[in-house]
């Protein structure tokens, strides 16, 4: 609810109607003016008109065009014979066309139309044009701001007390103008506190004169609603209830010192106006459509339609699916994938199985070193450097605990103990750390899967365009936050710990429940103990920037921003990238490094490569693919038979371990989720080998659908 306007603003009350003579339309007129309360006045010739307009000056007039022959409309309007232009109506002063209509209730509602549109407008300009000329007569000092605290307006009075010309101050913000250094150094954001709560702030202020006398004030600041160009003084206690995004404005009230220096008070006020509100991207994109719709053709304006509607979905970035009859598979796999759970309205709370407490492993006091290395497992990762590393080798040889001996090899080859400045036994037992809290039980998302996504992003950080990309820094963050970016995950999506009430759901707000868990614990087991601490030799700035590169990466593992990360990427890199190739040119190198290099496009390019090392297993050979495709559905199955168990909504029902087909669900989550995301990253990296699995494993798990199979493997011979 807008609060109401002090001003009294002059309503409409005079229409003057010029017709040549009475007819239907000029009654239906007369009629709806009485209806409506206006007073009313008929002319019929232009000098009556005339004559009677310059008497009562009336408010709205309404010209009959249809008879010229009795009088030409144009001409009625203009102070002097002009010539004929392009938009006679328009240059004439007409600003609205009527087309006959006697009918009384058409009338009426073109009358209030008009009252209600550009009359009422009109007034509200007066009314705001009186305003500012009553602020350039005022004697007292008064300073208008944008809510970015950039000076739009002083009036004389201002400038004769404050000893600045008007041009040394406009679009200058508040803060480059010389301050009193009498004032308490809090003063000002006591006053900004009080202002943003929507309280009045009274006070002494000292201002800085040009000359740099300091001057003393006596302000009272009084926050104000202002709506579109009206102020409106809102009630001070209840304005924290109002919309104040339209804009505020602050009145200040001064008494200055007069410029003899005598103590002579005098009420004066300096009002500042927060007329500009802080526009997101999108408001600008709106902005921008509407205004081109006002000069475009019709088809183009109705398109650019349909755009807005689009821009103004929240869900940007996500493709709109069909109906459930089309794909169950798609729609379960990327409902559960993709949103945050269903809300339960029964008031049930369920809490998932006891909290597992977070440990460090016993084994810490002797950590393994790189020398200390089983030969045995030393041998399953000779291939390591290969994209075809086999994982699962390396599971069975250490027992579960692959992810601390593939840590070792490739973060030694990586340089990040020499990065981080940190002994290698503080590495090994961070390792050590991160690993035993991953849960063994899960099928899916153990320390194995923890040390796949590093095997990928370490292959993708060897890559020329990526090197070229990332700075050391870079590559340190993109390591660990593939080691810690699923750890403690307790086999269940987030839409499931949504609806289940769990403590970590509850914790983060139903918001990316699992990634913020993963990156706060992984901070919290590696600073609580020294021995594990691989930030401890760093300095302050770096570690915040680590931290900040970390976080970001495992939070862009998350699945329901999926869209929004992968077209970001495309749009700013691919095809930036894709231009520069087409057009060729002798700085072609320098272009392509401003692209590759900026801050923002690093950002890009970080989320993305662990975003493909995440999800990569349709793009790795058949057999690990099928086996990763295996796991998968299994802890997808556990899900569905605990939220059945429980009477928990059943976030994807395809995955019933009686009726699922893996080869539909394979094949969804690669055209959903795989092929646009890889057909990016093979662009920007160059990766032949992926995109030769994937195609073979799509190829197989169509192969499976056809014959109408639902198991991992075709039956034996």
């Amino acid at each position: 609810k807008l609060p109401r306007s002090p001003l009294k603003l002059h309503q409409l009350k005079n229409v003057l109607l010029v017709f040549a003579k009475e007819d239907s339309q000029s009654n239906g007129f007369c009629w709806a003016c009485e209806k409506a309360n206006y007073r009313c006045s008929l002319a019929h010739t232009p000098e009556s008109a005339l004559e009677c307009f310059s008497e009562k000056h009336h408010d709205l007039v309404i010209v009959d065009h249809r008879h010229s022959r009795h009088f030409d409309a144009e001409a009625l309007c203009r102070p002097d014979r002009e010539e004929a232009s392009v938009m006679p109506l328009i240059n004439a002063g007409f600003n609205r066309r009527y087309v006959e209509n006697a009918n009384m209730m058409a009338c009426y509602n073109e009358l209030l139309q008009l009252e209600h549109g550009e009359v009422r407008a009109q007034f509200k300009l007066r009314a705001c044009n009186a305003i500012f000329t009553a602020l350039e007569q005022s004697q007292d000092a008064i300073e208008i701001t944008s809510e970015d605290q950039v000076i739009q307006y002083v009036n004389p009075a201002y400038e004769a007390i404050m000893g600045y010309q008007q041009g040394e101050l406009l679009g200058k913000e508040i803060i480059e103008v010389p301050k009193s250094e009498k004032n308490k150094p809090d003063l000002l954001e006591t006053i900004n506190t009080c202002i943003r709560k929507g309280k009045e702030w009274q006070g002494i202020y000292y201002a800085k004169k040009k000359n740099g006398d300091n001057i003393q004030q006596n302000v009272k600041i009084t926050p104000v609603i202002g709506q579109g160009g009206c102020f409106s003084s809102p009630d001070i206690q209840s304005s924290k209830h109002k919309d104040r995004r339209k804009g505020s404005l602050d009145v200040r009230s001064t008494t200055s010192r007069g410029s003899d220096g005598s103590s002579q008070r005098r009420h004066s006020s300096m009002a500042r106006i927060h007329s500009m509100t802080i526009e997101a991207p999108i408001t600008k994109v709106i902005n921008i459509i509407n205004a081109a719709q006002e000069s475009s053709p019709m088809p183009v304006a109705e398109a650019l339609d349909r755009v807005l509607e689009i821009l103004r979905t929240t869900e940007l970035y996500s493709p709109q699916l069909g109906t459930k009859d089309e794909d169950p598979h798609t729609n379960d796999l990327v409902g559960g994938l993709m949103t945050d759970g269903l809300r339960r309205l029964s008031g049930n709370e369920y809490i998932l199985s006891t909290k597992q407490p977070h440990h460090l492993p016993s084994h810490l006091a002797t950590p393994l070193s790189l020398n200390d290395i089983p030969p045995r497992i030393a041998q399953t990762m000779e291939t390591e450097g290969s994209w075809d590393f086999d994982i699962f080798n390396l599971e069975a040889a250490t027992m579960k605990r692959p992810l601390t001996y593939l840590g070792l090899k490739i973060f030694s080859k990586f340089g990040v103990c020499e990065f981080l400045n940190c002994p290698e036994a503080t590495l090994r037992s961070w390792l050590q750390v991160i690993e035993a809290n991953y849960h063994s039980s899960n099928s899916y998302h153990n320390s194995t899967h923890a040390a796949d996504v590093l095997h990928a992003t370490a292959y993708f950080l060897c890559k020329e365009r990526v090197k070229q990309s990332l700075d050391p820094i870079d590559e340190v963050a993109a390591l660990i936050a593939a080691t810690v970016h699923d750890v403690d995950h307790p086999g269940r999506t987030n839409s499931f710990l949504c609806n289940a009430g769990s403590e970590l759901a509850i914790l983060y707000n139903d918001t990316a429940v699992l990634e913020s868990h993963h990156a706060a614990l992984a901070f919290q087991l590696t600073t609580r103990d020294d021995k594990c601490n691989i930030f401890k030799y760093i300095e302050r700035n770096e570690y915040r920037t680590l931290r900040q590169a970390v976080i970001d990466m495992v939070l862009a593992t998350e699945m329901t921003k999926h869209f929004e990360h992968v077209n970001k990427f495309v749009n700013s890199i691919n095809k930036p990238l894709a231009a520069l190739e087409e057009n060729g040119g002798n700085n072609d190198e320098e272009s392509v490094k401003s692209i590759l290099t900026s801050p923002e496009n690093r950002i890009l390019v970080k989320r993305m490569l662990i975003k493909c090392a995440d999800i990569s297993n349709p793009c790795r050979p058949l057999e690990l693919c099928i086996e990763w495709a295996g796991r998968i559905s299994e802890e997808y199955f556990a899900q569905t038979d605990e939220e059945k168990r429980q009477g928990l909504p059943v976030v994807m029902p395809v995955f019933d371990r009686h009726t699922c087909s893996i080869p539909k669900s394979q094949i969804s989550f690669i055209d959903y989720f795989i092929t646009d995301m890889f057909d990016a990253w093979d662009a920007f990296a160059d990766l032949p080998n992926l995109m030769q699995h994937l195609d073979n494993n799509f190829k197989y798990w169509k192969g499976l659908d056809e014959r109408k199979l639902h198991s991992l493997r075709p039956p034996p011979e």
